[in-house]
């Protein structure tokens, strides 16, 4: 890795700060916006300044795409076969048509001609193979991962021609197509995917085909990337194909959220990640541009792990439901820019269902419940059962800022009905390494999860085809795994579409999963002088449309 300081201009009207920089990658796309239709013209030009709260710790593609905070930058280095915008809705960019069989089985995908990455690689057939392959398999033995989301139904892929792709599945896989605009899909050269994962991880050896490319970049500081000039194939949902208008884009990591804030009221940078809700208010009335996308995938809530006692009992875990107050958790922590669960797919997905039913605060339930279950309040309040409490440990999600604030209040609301509550708040990197994935060693999951497509939902709650088995039940729920199995073997969406209510409603009523509030991970404080922004089906900003006016 290459360091070097280089100094940074904010625009006209912004201060020179000075940072130090070196390398490259990719991942993400915008929402539907027509530069066309803005009040401005767009024009060329300009460079603007990101403060974010974290890089992440690896820059590896296949391992950092999931990552909140990398996929700003891959979001910019990359391009996707597919856009998704934040209604779900699919349209072409790397690949201009398709065709799937009957079975949703095979499909064919058609690519744009002319398109190379910046290591001058061309981005055909065989470059979208190896991408596929390596979504699907990774190269664990080297620390290189699978994408998450990828469908595990994958059997092949070949190249028909320098143009075409055929793909081919062992099962139905509705959802392979949205998931090819999902944020962890990101297209790598192939001389990038045959390096080693050492390599890989040095951001200035990774080269995407997106509108910019890294200029430079310093562990633990700071990411620049520079217009890519002879970029021309944006995606048309975005109404802007050619090169970005910004000349460069800079994200520096500044940890705290004041901090940030004061940057961008101040001039010295253009946008704020992660403000606190509370301020946003205030900010907007100065005129500041607040944006709270909702991303496409689950609500910020809980899986349960049932392996644990006493959350293999069903009275205990819908006591836990019924005792959570969500209207309060939007009222005292967050601004009516935040919405209720419905289910435990945000609302905006297609193919999610009104449950709010299931998910009504009800003390006295919750009370009974527990009550039919054995569990006997105390003199202190806390329940008890065979000489042993009612507890439960929170883990706050260092991913989201307002984490630890709806633990505390929803720690208020258990203990009302008899739990012993602790909370516990990690960074990053520690809450990685303390706090390992549902079914292993914590009774409660926080889950702010990403998705494309619902289809893939199901599986991924269960340990069906390597998923991920959410709730610690392997194949113990025979309910579960019928709805999981038919909606994976569905070859349309009418006959997928009731199958997802059911498994919603199920998994709801169970109390597997606990739903919080519907996700906005990412706040926005912008300057009012950026302007063209769009934001995607995962909720990142993109400023390959944006531009900076007088």
């Amino acid at each position: 890795m290459t360091e070097r300081s280089s100094l940074i201009s904010l625009s006209r009207r912004r201060l020179l700060i000075t940072t130090s920089v070196a390398a490259a990658a990719a991942l993400i796309a915008p929402s539907l916006f027509n530069p066309a239709q803005a009040a401005e013209t767009p024009r060329d030009g300009g460079d603007i300044t990101f403060l974010i709260d974290s890089l992440g710790d690896t820059w590896i593609p296949n391992n950092s795409a999931i990552s909140s905070f990398q996929g700003h930058i891959w979001g910019h280095v990359t391009d996707k076969l597919l856009y998704v915008d934040a209604d779900g809705k699919v349209s072409p960019w790397l690949a201009e048509s398709w065709e799937q069989n009957d079975k949703a089985t095979e499909f064919t995908l058609h690519l744009k001609k002319g398109v190379s990455f910046s290591d001058g690689t061309p981005l055909d057939a065989a470059a979208v193979v190896a991408n596929l392959d390596i979504w699907y398999a990774g190269r664990k033995n080297e620390g290189i991962n699978p994408i998450g989301l990828f469908p595990k139904t994958y059997e092949r892929s070949e190249a028909v021609d320098a143009a075409t792709v055929k793909v081919f599945f062992k099962k139905p896989t509705l959802g392979f197509l949205p998931t090819l605009g999902y944020h962890g899909s990101i297209l790598i050269s192939p001389k990038s995917i045959a390096q080693p994962a050492s390599q890989q991880a040095d951001l200035s050896k990774t080269a995407g085909s997106g509108p910019y490319v890294v200029d430079s970049w310093k562990e633990g500081d700071f990411v620049k990337l520079v217009k890519r000039k002879d970029y021309n194939w944006g995606p048309a949902a975005v109404g802007h194909t050619g090169p970005a208008f910004l000349d460069s884009i800079t994200y520096k990591l500044v940890n705290e959220p004041s901090l940030r804030v004061a940057s961008v009221q101040s001039g010295q940078a253009d946008v704020a990640y992660n403000a606190s809700p509370q301020e946003l208010k205030s900010l907007k009335e100065e005129g500041f541009t607040i944006s709270t996308p909702r991303y496409l995938g689950f609500v910020n809530g809980w899986a349960v792990n049932t392996k644990f006692q006493p959350y293999d009992d069903v009275k205990v875990r819908q006591a836990l439901q019924a005792a959570i107050n969500r209207q309060e958790i939007i009222d005292t922590v967050y601004t009516p820019d935040w919405k209720l669960a419905t289910s435990f797919i945000q609302s905006n997905v297609p193919g999610a269902t009104d449950q709010s039913a299931l998910l009504a605060y009800n003390q006295a339930k919750a009370e009974k419940l527990l009550d039919e279950a054995g569990w006997v309040k105390g003199a202190n309040g806390i329940r008890s059962k065979d000489g042993k409490p009612l507890a439960i440990t929170l883990h706050s999600n260092p991913y989201l800022a307002t984490s630890k604030s709806v633990d505390e209040l929803i720690a208020q609301q258990l203990s009302k009905v008899g739990w012993k509550v602790d909370i516990r708040a990690y960074d990053v990197v520690t809450f990685g390494e303390k706090v390992k994935f549902a079914g292993t060693n914590v009774p409660a999951y926080e889950v702010t999860r990403s998705f494309i497509d619902a289809g893939t939902v199901a599986s991924i709650l269960t340990n069906a085809n390597n998923g991920e088995n959410w709730f610690g039940l392997g194949e113990s729920d025979a309910k579960l795994n019928d709805l999981r199995d038919q909606i994976a073997g569905a070859g349309s969406i009418e006959e997928r579409s009731p199958l997802l209510n059911d498994l919603q409603h199920y998994v709801l009523d169970q109390g597997y999963f606990i739903p919080r509030t519907q996700i906005v991970q990412r706040i926005y404080v912008q300057s009012p002088t950026l302007r063209g922004e769009v934001y995607n089906g995962v909720a990142y900003a993109s400023y390959y449309t944006a531009f900076i006016v007088d």
